[in-house]
């Protein structure tokens, strides 16, 4: 299956959290759309690895994504080098999306800003077709998504684009729901209270997309930065 939009991530949530907005807009335009996440959450102080897993298909029902994989690389302490770059790449070359959302460059979470790293070097890599890779025994063609974004997650980091999601808002904010472990929690059943489960987070959020929406005069927006200058075909296309 070809990808329209892939969106790569560390954590379930973290693509529910920064995109969910740009996800539902898509699948809601047709586009056929994923979701990759780099680890299961394991070491997340509420829920487990089973209940992130269980909570992320919801999610993905909810956002009506094409794909909901994980690539199982170990939370809190993997690293940029071949073993999961490769992954990555085997991922990518697998689904050849036009377009790809990681986490963001920096942040207050260290995974978010390694994660960025890893991506960003695996696009890299798979675009080259001495990289060598294989999927089911079959030989993987070299592949390069045509544009790379970045999500503004906990750390405000000035965007280069605001997409619209103002129609999308009320599906961004049920997927992120789906995490009951995580997001407005009422019990200690799943661990103790933590920065996210407070239901002043999810106040947070939605005042982070309003600011980003009222930046171009729309109801609710999500930003994304880029790591090279973003060109336009017609300025009229422009907010």
């Amino acid at each position: 299956m070809i990808l329209d939009l892939m969106v790569m991530t560390v954590h379930p949530d973290d693509a529910e959290l920064g995109a969910g907005g740009t996800i539902a807009k898509y699948v809601a335009e047709g586009k056929k759309v994923g979701i990759i996440d780099l680890t299961r959450g394991e070491l997340g102080t509420r829920g487990t690895a089973i209940t992130r897993a269980e909570e992320a298909n919801a999610a993905a029902k909810i956002l009506g994504v094409e794909v909901r994989e994980n690539l199982g690389l170990r939370d809190g302490f993997f690293l940029n080098e071949e073993t999961s770059q490769l992954s990555i790449i085997r991922t990518l070359r697998k689904y050849r999306p036009e377009v790809i959302i990681t986490n963001a460059w920096d942040d207050r979470h260290p995974d978010h800003g390694r994660a960025s790293k890893l991506v960003n070097d695996a696009v890299f890599l798979s675009g080259l077709r001495r990289v060598e890779t294989e999927l089911d025994g079959v030989t993987q063609e070299a592949f390069r998504p045509r544009l790379q974004l970045q999500l503004i997650q906990d750390k405000y980091i000035q965007p280069h684009v605001i997409l619209d999601i103002s129609d999308y808002w009320n599906i961004k904010e049920q997927s992120i729901l789906a995490y009951k472990t995580q997001f407005n929690a009422s019990s200690d059943d799943d661990g103790p209270k933590t920065y996210i489960s407070n239901p002043d987070f999810m106040e947070y959020t939605r005042g982070r997309a309003r600011e980003l929406g009222r930046n171009i005069q729309v109801k609710y927006g999500e930003g994304f930065t880029a790591r090279k200058l973003l060109g336009v075909k017609d300025l009229f296309d422009l907010i």
